[in-house]
């Protein structure tokens, strides 16, 4: 994989093309411990850079029932393989081509981007090594949808004192037209509940992994 010399391109082969979404992961907006924010912001970057790009991208919200997910790859993580147990995730996933899909996750010591096969192997590795509180579920919203629908006022970030368990971005909190905080709707993997579908990590690597032919 090569970047063509404008940083507008992702090539592989010589048939097909990916836009490169965001060049620099440094350029890109982020804070450590809001991961929903720093979606939202690459998902506000291509509303304004490419647009027509926007209906091949999504944020995925990952999560349990039992606020346990367990991530390897990450730099939080403490020991050799990077693992750390999150409450939730968010990362944004950009599938272009039936047989291309990448994962753009600023929190993981993996390039940026990963193509989603090896990024589901090295971060999410296999649920049958899992007790079922630690199977990851992933909610998948349409980025249209996430930008327009998605809001926080970082409540779930402040102690019962009003203090910050992490300083908060610097920008003002995100707010929809119908909310100040959905938060926990996109956190909660409830099926029958929240934007997006559900999917259990199976169905995950089916919906965005298809392996040339």
């Amino acid at each position: 994989m090569t970047s063509e010399p404008n940083g507008k391109l992702l090539q592989e082969g010589t048939k097909k093309n990916i836009v490169n979404l965001f060049p620099k992961q440094g350029e890109c907006s982020y804070v450590s411990c809001y991961c929903e924010e720093n979606v939202y912001k690459l998902v506000e970057e291509v509303t304004k850079s490419y647009p027509s790009e926007l209906n091949k991208c999504f944020a995925v919200f990952i999560s349990n029932q039992s606020r346990t997910v367990p991530l390897w790859k990450q730099r939080a993580g403490k020991d050799e393989d990077r693992l750390i147990i999150w409450d939730y995730h968010v990362i944004f996933v950009y599938h272009p081509e039936p047989e291309k899909c990448l994962v753009y996750d600023l929190d993981s010591e993996l390039p940026f981007p990963t193509y989603v096969h090896k990024y589901v192997i090295e971060t999410f590795r296999t649920d049958q090594i899992l007790k079922p509180d630690y199977f990851r579920y992933f909610r998948v919203i349409g980025a249209c949808e996430f930008i327009k629908e998605f809001a926080s006022d970082r409540r779930h970030m402040r102690r019962p004192d009003g203090s910050w368990i992490k300083p908060p971005p610097n920008y003002p909190a995100i707010t929809a037209a119908n909310s100040i905080h959905n938060l926990e709707e996109y956190i909660q993997m409830d099926h029958s509940k929240g934007p997006g579908q559900v999917l259990n990590l199976t169905q995950f690597v089916q919906r965005f992994y298809k392996p040339a032919t």
